[in-house]
């Protein structure tokens, strides 16, 4: 009895904690429903009587919300693509490989963790001015990259050590060398990892404001995030349902790609925190 009623208390403490969180995102999705009428003559908390999509219509085209958004995954996608490039095999050497330096260098790229990252806008925007590369998607590419390093080699060097030595040197005995080794051997097996990074890192860059607006100016390159700034200011409180709407595209694909990979992610996470 002590038991059953442990498992219903239990129960209510879990739903109650998943309507929390999920609230906010029904809410939201709601208010982006709503026609301009509606947020003056019903209550904030109400549903609304139809599913007026003209206010995603009006973020995509008259808040440039559309141009925002594909920056935003330009951006994204390029830095995700060079940060698991150079973090898988750098991850490899510090972990698997013995050489001379290797702690010194671990423990230098564990030290990017420590840089907090206001101290770094005012040498990196000067830096970029002297390079001529401010105001270019360059700049950002190369900030995001650089900045995401220090975490994605750390997780990923926790999971690699996760990895069975034997099946190293069975390959290299077997003729595989270093390149053949790490494609075919080491980028499998760190499938799980590979998508724990690029999903964290997604989140980060997707979500990035900092850095996107001290280095980029022009409104053709900002990224989703600065967007949403620039088009609250446009509309300003006359049009609740455009502002509502184009935070949920900003939300959209952060809240698929948790829903996707979620279970990818767990079993990176914890695959990562058991020695092999």
């Amino acid at each position: 009895m002590k038991k059953k009623t442990y498992e219903i208390f239990k129960g209510i403490i879990v739903l109650l904690i998943v309507i929390i969180d999920a609230y906010p995102i029904f809410w939201l999705l709601t208010s982006a429903m709503k026609a301009p009428t509606e947020f003056t003559s019903s209550p904030s908390y109400a549903l609304p009587k139809g599913f007026y999509f003209q206010n995603f219509v009006n973020a995509w085209t008259r808040g440039h919300m559309g141009r925002y958004f594909l920056n935003s995954l330009l951006y994204t996608v390029i830095s995700l693509f060079f940060i698991v490039l150079i973090a898988v095999p750098v991850s490899f050497a510090l972990t698997k490989m013995r050489w001379k330096g290797r702690s010194f260098f671990a423990n230098y790229f564990l030290t990017g963790l420590m840089v907090p990252v206001a101290t770094a806008l005012l040498p990196l925007f000067r830096i970029y001015g002297n390079m001529g590369i401010l105001n270019t998607r360059l700049c950002l590419i190369l900030t995001y990259v650089a900045f995401g390093l220090s975490l994605s080699i750390f997780l990923m060097s926790g999971y690699m050590r996760s990895l069975s030595d034997e099946i190293l040197e069975a390959s290299v005995i077997d003729g595989c060398g270093i390149f053949s080794m790490m494609w075919y051997i080491v980028v499998p097996l760190m499938k799980n990892g590979i998508v724990t990074v690029l999903v964290l890192q997604f989140f980060y860059k997707w979500n990035d404001l900092l850095f996107s607006m001290t280095f980029i100016s022009d409104s053709k390159l900002k990224t989703i995030q600065t967007g949403l700034l620039y088009f609250t200011n446009e509309f300003g409180t006359k049009d609740w349902g455009s502002i509502f709407a184009s935070i949920a595209i900003s939300v959209l694909p952060m809240l698929v790609i948790y829903l996707v990979l979620n279970r990818t992610v767990v079993e990176g996470m914890t695959s990562g925190a058991v020695k092999g």
